[in-house]
């Protein structure tokens, strides 16, 4: 091995990613809202970069004044009560009659409240809660009980049994029935091995079916009816509508900030000394390849979802069960550009169309094979033929996952696996045949 020191001439090729191309790939994944902001903080660091947010009308005082008061008096009153939002602790607490509560009792229910979790069982053990408030546990299970005495019920439950006895005590208190079974039989309840429950209770499996029925109509959740959160509004990227000449693309820029160049600030120092020229000129060359990027981010978007409508006219005009197969390769390959670019460009995108709101990526699915192999099917159409299949089927003898297969290639033509057939089902969030068999 020579391992001399001396000088090499080698010409090599290799694709160098500069700040600006890596710029615009972000700005193309980016979101509306990412986009906002990203060009928000931008105009901090660069001084010939302004943005105007198109939404947001300059105020003038002694105008908006009196407009303000005119738009509150309009205000429905009712909304502005619906606006307000409280906190678990302050639902729970209304319910209770503070007055008839001593100081310590209000201590101990506040913690347990505050200790619930977001389906607002208690999952800290009660002993170790009594020790470290130093009260008696006695005391702590009689606070958790007034707790478990509110709405929604089955609140301050600790565990899925005890949320779901409260609420069977509370909606149907006499039915002895389904208490021992969710006390003793809860496992192996809900692993439906019903035969053994009804052979000990000397019960037939009819009335376990009925006492399953009735369970499936109780709450596992009830933490997750007082909504924390407020709730979160979509703002499509991409509007897509029907007009006469038929399906027309355009782009939503409305929440998307106005950039405008400050060519105040760039005359007045231009002329100054060549550290600040050369300051100016990197701000300006940062200016253009936004606007470079911007720019390229909607064409590609447009063309994008233009192809997309193109080639889903059915599913536009006729409804969701007419998607047809459409992968990210086969719609690069026609708009002659990168498979990552597709990807970047639907990214956490949405869509409205005149049949609802959707995200690019909802578009995009794989092809299953027919029995003709001329004509290829998606796998949302044969998602939807297995909910179709299972809807319609003898529920005391429920279709196997290869009943599915081959009914689906006898009726349908359509080819797919056993393995298949359990993932579709999986994530539609239909249960095994064992599990959707019931006992009448």
């Amino acid at each position: 091995m020579n391992l001399k020191a001396g000088l090499w001439q080698q010409q090599t090729l290799k694709l160098a990613m500069t700040q600006e191309l890596s710029q615009a790939i972000a700005l193309l994944q980016y979101s509306a809202q990412e986009l906002s902001e990203f060009l928000e903080n931008k105009a901090l660091e660069n001084p010939l970069l302004q943005i105007e947010n198109v939404n947001v009308q300059p105020m003038n005082p002694l105008i908006d004044r009196n407009r303000k008061k005119h738009q509150k008096a309009e205000k429905n009153w009712i909304e502005q009560i619906a606006a307000k939002s409280f906190s678990l602790e302050e639902q729970l607490l209304s319910q209770l009659n503070i007055k008839a509560l001593s100081r310590e009792q209000l201590r101990v229910i506040r913690y347990l409240i505050q200790h619930l979790d977001e389906n607002g069982y208690l999952a800290d053990d009660l002993h170790e809660i009594a020790s470290k408030l130093k009260i008696s546990s006695e005391l702590a299970e009689n606070c958790l009980l007034m707790i478990q005495s509110l709405e929604p019920v089955g609140i301050g439950a600790r565990n899925l049994q005890e949320c779901l006895l409260i609420q069977v005590e509370y909606e149907d208190p006499d039915n002895e029935l389904a208490k021992r079974i969710l006390t003793d039989y809860f496992v192996p309840f809900a692993e439906k091995k019903w035969k053994q429950i009804a052979k000990e209770l000397q019960v037939s499996l009819k009335d376990i079916q009925t006492v399953f029925d009735e369970i499936q109509l109780l709450n596992p959740k009830p933490g997750a009816m007082l909504g924390r959160e407020t709730s979160a509004y979509i703002i499509p990227d991409v509007i897509i509508e029907q007009t006469v000449e038929g399906l027309t693309v355009r782009m939503f820029d409305d929440t998307i900030p106005k950039i405008t160049f400050n060519d105040q600030y760039f005359n007045k120092f231009k002329d100054k000394d060549q550290q600040v020229s050369r300051f100016l000129q990197d701000k300006l060359q940062d200016y253009q390849w936004i606007l470079k990027s911007i720019e390229q981010r909607r064409e590609t978007l447009t063309r994008v979802v233009a192809k997309i409508v193109e080639k889903q006219t059915a599913f536009f005009q006729k409804g969701p069960q007419n998607l047809v197969p459409m992968t990210m390769k086969e719609l690069a390959a026609e708009l002659d550009i990168h498979e990552s670019t597709v990807s970047r460009a639907v990214r956490e995108k949405y869509v409205q169309t005149p049949i609802g709101t959707f995200t690019l990526k909802s578009f995009f699915t794989s092809t299953i094979q027919t029995v003709s192999g001329d004509e290829n099917t998606s796998s949302t159409q044969v998602k939807n033929a297995i909910s179709k299949l299972i809807d319609n089927e003898n529920k005391e003898k429920p279709l196997s996952d290869q009943d599915i297969v081959e009914q689906l290639k006898t009726a349908e033509g359509i080819v797919v696996s056993r393995r298949t057939i359990a993932k579709y089902r999986d994530q539609l969030g239909i249960p095994s045949s064992s599990k959707r068999k019931r006992f009448n």
